[in-house]
């Protein structure tokens, strides 16, 4: 059955390979992009998809796309939020907060709560986590603080994982809202740019995340959190079991988001 995909994220590295190996199985692909160029050319690459245009630093481009999405489309069967920042030459936002939180956390949950009406039941968010994880400086996240790259990326990653269970716990009649440690190391433009090294394969995060938005092997992993790296469904770090962790972060992002 064909369905309509969207992958934010998705002119470079996992998110592009993963619309393409979808876009050749039939389904409907909407890409995301910061850039038109990019874009461009990645919609040659898939063929024929749609294409958003935002900057996931600005929750206000969060929300136009959000809208322009809702316009078109009555029916979202799969999000998929790829998109994530490591480093950049500028990390405070304009809304005075660490760009790591704003992209790798803040933003994908607004798209989810905002398209969350035309994701049917038996559809699937699938938030990209990563095996870096840390506990999360809540004060941090809300407002600015001169932060090491790899402190910021973790507790990010470690944020949305836990939005991800608590929306999976919210929601238990659907959609399926899991979180992917899609492998360690593969060759993104993140990891060379982070780490100076080439990667591995990155078939190995596109093949998980094609997985996870559509095997039955996901189907009922609402809130739970998928490490590539094991090959199974795992705890995550410690502290995502911290109630008042939990409770901070969930309030933290309900604050900022308006939601």
């Amino acid at each position: 059955m064909t369905k309509t995909i969207l992958i934010t994220g998705a002119t470079d590295g996992i998110g592009l390979l993963t619309a393409q190996k979808l876009a050749e199985d039939g389904h409907r692909i909407l890409l995301h992009g910061r850039s038109e160029a990019k874009l461009a050319k990645a919609a040659e690459l898939v063929g024929a998809a749609e294409t958003y245009r935002a900057d996931l630093s600005r929750m206000s481009d969060v929300t136009a796309m959000a809208e322009a999405i809702l316009a078109r489309h009555d029916h979202l069967d799969v999000l998929i939020n790829n998109a994530g920042i490591l480093k950049s030459p500028q990390t405070k936002t304009e809304a005075g907060r660490d760009i790591r939180f704003d992209v790798n956390t803040i933003a994908p949950y607004l798209l989810t709560r905002s398209l969350l009406p035309i994701i049917p039941a038996e559809g699937r968010v699938v938030n990209l986590s990563s095996a870096a994880q840390a506990p999360v400086d809540v004060d941090a996240m809300t407002n600015y603080r001169q932060m090491a790259d790899m402190d910021a990326y973790a507790q990010s990653k470690l944020a949305i994982t836990i939005w991800s269970a608590e929306m999976g716990r919210e929601l238990p009649d659907g959609p399926v809202v899991v979180s992917v440690n899609p492998g360690s190391l593969l060759a993104s433009k993140m990891v060379k740019e982070g780490f100076g090294i080439a990667g591995n394969d990155l078939s190995i995060g596109a093949q998980v995340l094609i997985r996870a938005a559509l095997s039955e092997d996901f189907a009922d992993a609402s809130g739970k959190y998928f490490d590539n790296d094991t090959g199974q469904f795992a705890p995550p770090n410690p502290a995502a079991s911290d109630p008042q962790q939990v409770k901070t972060v969930t309030a933290a992002l309900r604050q900022i988001t308006g939601l």
